[in-house]
């Protein structure tokens, strides 16, 4: 396993993380026994970063987590995230002191710990100050119920509004072939102040795993079968053919070495060096020894070269900041 600094926190994570999305209900079902043994191959195989959220099937998502985790939670980097699907708020969205205050100790519960690693707010709440937000991140940090924390989902000048009260220890951003605004958007901000950076979706929800065909159909609350739903826009009707003629021809560029489309697609994120940790969302430990695969090899300048033109062939836009829900 490969390990980065996260930022100036003083942590080493892993290149690749544990992403607990897969696990919230929001991906259609899954084997909870399958997601614990997966857990513990992660660990067995070097990987000590856990992605997880309050959200994430309203707390099952934590509780898998620390059920996984057992007498091992020492060697685990746990992240977690509060701000999203409350009822009565607009977009469900809130980051007032006291649902901050409240959520950490719920999450706390979930997760059977006395501290997580790494507190974000999932996402803008439009209607709270962000000094009021981030005034209650540094008072759960300062509290030790979380050694550092951080945002989720901001665009740079929020990134930078948040900063006029407390720096940003780590920020957590969407960042896969198909969609690279961060590059220009966020990855600068971070590296000037020295923020750590994880990464989700980098198998572009499955996309790039390559085992997605014509007839591929999501079940019912898969978001990715919501065409409302702004991350979906590569699965809906008039995209889904290219995205897959895409993914085809990513396929044999992945096999000149060897690999496949999904450890290519790792392997891409993971040779940006902004990128502390990539999150993968890992559902048993099949899954976690393919990703393995995606370290310990490189694409050349060519290679790279090449990827860009295919995009730039199925006339692909991979920079848009509008996936930021405002």
């Amino acid at each position: 396993m490969e390990y980065h600094p996260l930022g100036r926190t003083g942590l080493n994570v892993s290149a690749l993380g544990f992403g607990c999305w897969e696990t919230s209900g929001r991906y259609g079902a899954f084997d909870e026994s399958e997601v614990v043994a997966a857990v513990h191959r992660a660990l067995d195989s070097g990987i000590n970063c856990f992605d997880t959220a309050e959200s994430y099937g309203f707390g099952n998502s934590e509780r898998i987590l620390a059920k996984a985790l057992g007498g091992r939670r020492h060697e685990a980097i746990i992240v977690t995230k509060f701000g999203i699907r409350y009822p009565g708020r607009e977009k469900g969205r809130d980051s007032r002191r006291e649902r901050a205050l409240s959520s950490i100790d719920t999450s706390l519960k979930h997760l059977k710990t006395d501290y997580v690693d790494v507190y974000l707010v999932h996402t803008l709440d439009a209607n709270t100050p962000f000094e009021e937000t981030m005034s209650a991140l540094d008072e759960i940090v300062r509290s030790g119920k979380a050694r550092f924390a951080g945002v989720s989902n901001f665009l740079p000048e929020q990134m930078m509004s948040c900063m006029e009260t407390r720096p940003l220890d780590v920020a957590q951003h969407q960042y896969h072939m198909f969609d690279r605004t961060v590059e220009d958007e966020i990855f600068p901000v971070c590296r000037e102040h020295g923020i750590g950076t994880t990464t989700w979706g980098s198998l572009a929800h499955g996309l790039l795993a390559g085992a997605f065909n014509a007839e591929t159909t999501f079940e019912k609350g898969d978001w990715r079968s919501n065409p409302k739903d702004r991350k979906s826009r590569f699965f809906t009707k008039e995209n889904f053919a290219t995205s897959l003629a895409v993914v085809e021809e990513l396929k044999s560029i992945a096999a000149r070495h060897g690999k496949s489309v999904s450890q290519l697609a790792l392997n891409w994120v993971l040779s940006n060096p902004d990128v502390s940790a990539a999150l993968v969302g890992f559902r048993s430990p099949r899954e976690v020894d393919e990703s393995m695969g995606s370290m310990g090899w490189s694409l050349d300048q060519a290679e790279r070269a090449e990827i860009d033109a295919l995009f730039r062939k199925f006339k692909i836009k991979t920079s848009d900041r509008n996936w930021f829900e405002a």
